[in-house]
């Protein structure tokens, strides 16, 4: 489960990004909240404009951020947007400290944090594929996405404990103070153990080259499609909480609870995905799948505690789609168009969220919290649907019954899930002779072994110096036969001089 950890630079990456991201987790709690009963009088809409001014730039910056991702210096690009991201922070936290920060202030915050963390995203992503080899890449993914949800139990609880203490302002200065854990770990970094991604050639058209390659590739296409689905109706748990919460009567402290039995699911899918060798698509579609259950079973029950016990499903559920399927578009991409295709995935996965959130709401004013769950459950459900069509009319999936059991069904393929994994293309490697080097070993060949001249080859030639092995014994004979003159009986003689040689007499 662990095993990506043994690898000394993502060792500290981890450890680096874990503080960044529960000081992440601490600043969204009180950004919102500030905007909300501080600068606005409980502004619901000022609080969705700050959301928008923060996620849109990932949206529309998709192809230029991509292609840093993959053009420049992971590290040293990490190093600018860390950086950047501390400073405004930083910023934001001395005004709020002060009391001279006004709504502007925010709006203006978000929207520059939100280009940074557009630059910053998809070169996050990626430099995982730079600290570990192959095998260890999806297992890296799946830790990564562990850290996030760890830091999500803990930097919600924090700044709420710091908001009350001293105020909503140092908070901005603590996230800005975790980010010093992130620039430390990337300067530690060994370079010369880092793996050199792939940089493609410079031309026209590396802007748009993401959306091509992934047209050629329809089964990303299909794990974007299903994770638009579930990024949009499914992931809207602030929705899915708040107002079931009402539902059973509840308060605001029930609706944090809820939060955070979400995030031991979400936890726990993390390091289950962390467990398995590989990222696979048919986990992926399988999970989407599990996903719609678990939104289903949640509303349908009675109780509230029974509600919050289902959340864990729900985490357990989305979480496995996600991880598994930024494992598998990270491992079976070609590695010069990696960014880039990172880039859209992540801007899939954010910009469902204006499309069906206001969808997801909508149902839950008119029908009740319940309906919105059987939205989610119903958009698990049309994922695996689309998945489970494209294995068996583009691989050929299909069952069979089991070669030793003839009650027992198999699932065959004509052609492999994983056979996209192909489609990465290979560097040509120039292979060159080096003439003195084959001549110096043709010598050191007629050196070890001297020619023998054929008339000369007699059993003492074959000597340890000239064969190169160890001369094998063999077996003396232990009795010598033996022919009497007289009467041409013939006996065996057991006594054999020591030494010598024990010949067959001859019988006259």
């Amino acid at each position: 489960m662990f095993r990506s950890l043994a690898v000394r630079n993502y060792r500290i990456w981890f450890i680096g990004a874990l503080v960044s991201s529960v000081g992440t987790w601490m600043q969204a709690t009180a950004q919102n909240w500030v905007v909300l009963t501080e600068l606005t009088d409980n502004d619901a809409f000022a609080v969705g404009i700050t959301m928008a001014l923060q996620f849109a730039p990932q949206l529309l910056l998709v192809p230029v951020t991509g292609l840093i991702a993959d053009r420049f210096d992971r590290r040293r690009t990490l190093m600018f947007t860390q950086g950047a991201m501390m400073l405004l922070g930083l910023s934001l936290g001395v005004l709020l400290v002060t009391g001279v920060a006004q709504l502007w202030h925010l709006y203006a915050f978000a929207l520059a944090l939100g280009v940074v963390s557009a630059v910053d995203t998809p070169v996050r992503q990626t430099i995982v594929t730079d600290l570990v080899s192959d095998s260890h890449m999806s297992n890296a993914v799946a830790l990564n996405s562990a850290s996030f949800n760890s830091a999500r139990l803990i930097g919600p609880a924090v700044a709420g404990l710091l908001i009350v203490v001293v105020g909503s302002g140092w908070v901005f200065i603590a996230n800005a103070a975790t980010f010093l854990a992130m620039l430390g770990a990337l300067a530690l970094l060994r370079t010369d153990s880092m793996r050199q991604h792939v940089r493609g050639p410079r031309q026209r058209g590396q802007l748009v080259a993401g959306f091509r390659y992934l047209a050629g590739r329809p089964d990303l296409v299909v794990v974007f499609v299903i994770v638009f689905l579930i990024g949009a109706f499914g992931m809207n748990f602030p929705i899915f909480a708040s107002t079931m919460a009402v539902e059973f009567g509840r308060g605001a402290g029930e609706f944090g609870l809820l939060s955070s039995i979400l995030a031991i699911g979400s936890l726990a899918g993390s390091l289950l995905a962390a467990r398995r060798d590989r990222a696979r698509l048919r986990v992926v579609i399988i999970a989407a799948g599990f996903f719609g259950l678990a939104a289903l079973i949640s509303s349908l029950m009675p109780t509230f505690w029974a509600f919050a016990a289902s959340m864990v499903l729900i985490g357990l559920g989305v979480v496995t789609v996600l991880t598994t399927a930024n494992g598998y578009v990270q491992s079976t991409t070609d590695p010069a168009l990696r960014g880039r295709v990172m880039a859209l995935y992540m801007a899939v996965m954010v910009g469902g969220t204006p499309v069906g959130a206001p969808i997801v709401g909508a149902v839950a004013d008119a029908f009740g919290p319940r309906w919105a769950l059987g939205v989610a459950a119903a958009s698990g459900a049309v994922a695996a649907l689309i998945g489970l069509g494209w294995l068996i009319v583009a691989r050929g999936m299909h069952l069979t019954r089991h070669p030793q059991n003839r009650w027992r069904p198999v699932v065959r393929f004509a052609d492999a899930p994983t056979a996209a994994l192909a489609a990465i293309a290979t560097q040509p490697v120039e292979v060159v002779r080096d003439v003195a080097a084959e001549q110096r070993v043709r010598d050191r060949d007629r050196t070890l072994v001297p020619p023998v001249p054929t008339d000369r080859l007699v059993p003492a030639d074959f000597s340890e110096e000239v064969a190169l092995t160890t001369p094998i014994p063999l077996p003396k004979p232990l009795h010598r036969l033996t022919e009497h003159p007289q009467s041409g009986r013939r006996e065996t003689d057991a006594h054999c001089e020591t030494g010598g040689r024990c010949e067959a007499a001859s019988a006259t």
